[in-house]
């Protein structure tokens, strides 16, 4: 009996070669070659520098500028970012919740109905940049001497709006070439190179705190174990699964026979993985973005702008309204993501389960079997929910408790993203290289 031989590095070159995902890997890396060309783009009559002194002072710019990789600071053409598209994602799974013509789109009509909802998602993308483009225009022009002088207002503002709607939709064009032609999903992708791009600068300025207050440093030093354990913690979620066992029936043909094996059905502590994170970001930033811009557009005394400054206070990254809106967001966004995934649906488990006569020990087939795995569904979904929820506070109570708030943006949501994003990229690689590794075994 021979052993197994350990693939060599002749072999590894080979798969790579054979399986078409060094042609993957090439595409995803140019789209966001072209992604960080754009966010140098500069917006036409803009100065720049005003707004960059504005974003590094208030705390929901700055975060969105990490998030868009600095094009919001350099108020590029791709300034809106991917925000819009996720946004509208989110908008339309959640209408489709809701309206059934939308329901039968995604469920029954197959890859045809994904198509239209697709669509509508990229029109309603085109809507969303649109308001968003005339809001913060309309900000811009409150700022002095954020509008270069000499240049026409009227054709500036339609120009300006034109350029960063188009620049959001070429983002979402980039990012859907991303996931169909390339590795990983394209919108977190684009995510998480701005927030890479981003750590050098936190990391300046951490090191400017600690330089000047060297009472900081053993604040800086637990700061980084609590990111490090932290990272930990994210890749067990990732990578844990509730396994239901599956007893399979024994199949008999001619002198044969097949089966009788028991399997399990994996079913991940956190299914959405790092999306529910993303999701909640989109949602909370879209009314701190319009907050905040209206809240500094000198609005006039009175109820109005009483009420602009309540909600402005409520929905502000560094308050803990916010904090608590952010974790019950992630909890209800990983149920509804685990909602919708098709793989973690319990009455279509049970039926094929019965179809082809496999069981779960101890429980009956068909409605007993459904309403077996709804309870498990449940209850592991819970678990990750909440430990989700939970990891996505820690790093940034202890940015408040060691006072290094300079790694604040990096270290509340983004660490989870970077890791996430990681490690489905490195899934997704493992599985393509095993499924045509798989193929070619069997050409053989």
């Amino acid at each position: 009996m021979t052993g197994m031989r350990m693939p060599t590095t002749a072999d590894l070159m080979s798969m790579w070669n054979a399986s078409g995902l060094k042609e993957k890997l090439i595409f995803t890396f140019g789209m966001l070659i072209l992604f960080r060309f754009g966010i140098h783009l500069p917006v036409y009559g803009i100065n720049n520098e005003i707004f960059a002194r504005i974003a590094s002072g208030n705390n929901i710019i700055g975060f969105l500028d990490l998030f868009s990789g600095g094009a919001l600071g350099k108020v590029s053409i791709f300034a809106l970012g991917i925000g819009p598209y996720i946004t509208s994602s989110i908008i339309i799974q959640l209408m489709a919740v809701i309206i059934p013509a939308l329901e039968k789109l995604q469920k029954e009509d197959g890859e045809a109905g994904r198509r239209k909802l697709s669509q509508y998602t990229r029109l309603f993308t085109v809507v969303l940049a649109l308001f968003q483009a005339i809001i913060f225009m309309g900000y811009m022009a409150h700022l002095p001497g954020a509008i270069n002088p000499g240049v026409n207002h009227t054709m500036f503002y339609i120009s300006s709006i034109v350029s960063l709607t188009a620049g959001s939709v070429l983002v979402m064009w980039l990012s859907e070439l991303i996931t169909e032609k390339g590795i990983g999903n394209g919108g977190s992708l684009i995510i998480f190179v701005g927030i890479i791009s981003g750590i050098p600068l936190y990391s300046s300025r951490t090191a400017q705190m600690v330089s000047n207050d060297s009472a900081l440093m053993w604040g800086l030093v637990m700061l980084l174990v609590i990111f490090f354990v932290t990272m930990i913690f994210i890749v067990i979620m990732q990578e844990a699964v509730r396994k239901v066992i599956i007893v399979n029936p024994k199949r008999q043909v001619g002198n044969k026979v097949y089966g009788g094996v028991n399997t399990f059905i994996p079913f991940k502590l956190n299914p959405g993985g790092v999306m529910p994170i993303i999701f909640a970001i989109a949602i909370l930033l879209f009314p701190s973005t319009v907050l905040s811009l209206v809240g500094q557009a000198n609005l006039p005394a009175g109820h109005i702008q009483d009420i602009v400054l309540i909600l402005n206070k409520i929905f502000n990254p560094s308050g803990i309204t916010y904090y608590v809106i952010y974790f019950l967001m992630i909890v209800a966004l990983t149920f509804f993501y685990a909602s919708i995934m098709p793989n973690m649906q319990p009455k279509e488990i049970a039926e094929n389960l019965k179809k082809y006569g496999s069981s779960i020990p101890g429980v009956k087939p068909g409605r007993p079997t459904a309403e077996a795995l709804d309870k498990i569904l449940t209850k592991t979904t819970f678990i990750g929910a909440l430990s989700l929820g939970l990891i996505a506070l820690v790093p940034a109570f202890a940015s408040y408790a060691t006072r290094i708030t300079t790694f604040q943006g990096i270290g509340a949501t983004s660490l989870i993203i970077m890791v996430g994003v990681a490690l489905d990229l490195i899934n997704q690689v493992r599985t393509h290289l095993l499924a045509r590794n798989y193929e070619t075994f069997l050409k053989e």
